[in-house]
């Protein structure tokens, strides 16, 4: 019996890529070759589903060339890399990797965040540069952490998350979300209380962004909003770059508007802004929010999972459009 046809559109764990051979007739790309939107459409040709990455385009148009296509598996919680109205309509089973990189990334959330604050990154560059030559009272002041107010913008698992581990620096957390959260939810989360996204900007000594990229959050943090902050608040976003104006988010950390922000998300990744890299008071990460190597074994198998589901007749665990799974 022909074994189904799978694309791996990057390098992955050689684990992964035997368990989904033991069953499908993949192509990998262990060489980790970055494909053009041509190159990737003409290797979807006769192609039944494709394990993806958030570095790939699967647009309207990459779809509709890929008539065979049953199933298209991101190894990723964000999923705006794919156009999932065309694969809908196009009877394409969509998933996604949530929850395994919840508290990987919370972690990650917390390290930008005392980095920014405490001007660590700043600081070791002016040690390796032999800067260093005696004490001052006022070298790299930053910012407390510890009983200051922490805002959070996105209170989804990862920010609930985030704002737990608040808790052992005595913060108080407010959060700005489409909706309020249960009680116990918010209890949970180090008491979090539910404000106006204008109160939070205001109030916050520390703002972290964890809200999914969608044409509606699209510059959610931009010039207006980055001026209702303190001047002496930090920014964190460890959500999806177009979250922030990166022009503006530059312009404000270089005017002084605010004190810091700490980023592993940005516009056009990774031909990110250059305008950053003239700026002392921004820790920048190249997206590695969820590279732990667990943490990335897990999302690389529940990707898996998903897709061996999708194609042996099941229902994927983690499916964003259920609607379509009987319809291939």
């Amino acid at each position: 019996m022909t074994k189904p046809k799978i694309l791996v559109t990057r390098a992955i764990f050689p684990d992964v890529i035997e368990r989904l051979s033991e069953k499908f007739d993949v192509e990998s790309n262990q060489d980790d070759k970055i494909m053009s939107s041509d190159e990737l459409t003409q290797k979807l040709q006769g192609k039944d589903a494709v394990f993806t990455t958030p570095s790939e385009r699967i647009s309207a148009e990459v779809i509709a060339a890929a008539p065979g296509l049953k199933a298209i598996c991101n190894m990723a919680v964000g999923y705006n890399n794919i156009d999932v109205d065309a694969a809908t309509r196009a009877g394409v089973i969509v998933t996604n990797t949530p929850d395994v990189l919840n508290e990987t990334t919370a972690d990650f959330a917390w390290a930008l965040l005392m980095a920014t604050a405490r001007r660590v990154t700043e600081s070791e560059h002016w040690l390796r540069a032999g800067q260093w030559k005696k004490w001052r009272f006022d070298t790299f002041m930053g910012a407390d952490v510890h009983g200051s107010t922490l805002g959070i913008i996105g209170m989804g698992r990862i920010g609930q998350a985030v704002a737990r581990r608040s808790m052992g620096f005595n913060m108080k957390v407010i959060y700005h979300n489409r909706s309020r959260l249960a009680p116990e939810t918010e209890a949970y989360a180090n008491n979090a209380r539910h404000v106006g996204k204008e109160e939070l900007l205001r109030t916050a000594d520390h703002v972290v962004l964890v809200l999914p990229y969608s044409p509606q959050s699209h510059h959610t943090i931009g010039a207006a909003e980055l001026a209702q902050m303190k001047p002496t608040a930090t920014l964190v976003n460890i959500a999806r770059g177009g979250i922030v104006d990166d022009a503006a988010l530059i312009d404000a950390l270089g005017t002084g508007r605010i004190a810091a922000a700490g980023l592993d998300v940005f516009e056009n990744e990774p031909a990110f802004n250059p305008g950053f890299l003239s700026l002392k008071n921004v820790v920048l990460t190249p997206h590695i929010g969820s590279a732990s190597e667990p943490t990335r074994r897990a999302m690389a198998n529940c990707a898996a999972d998903n897709l061996i589901a999708a194609l042996t007749g099941g229902t994927p665990p983690n499916i964003l459009n259920p609607g379509v799974n009987s319809r291939k």
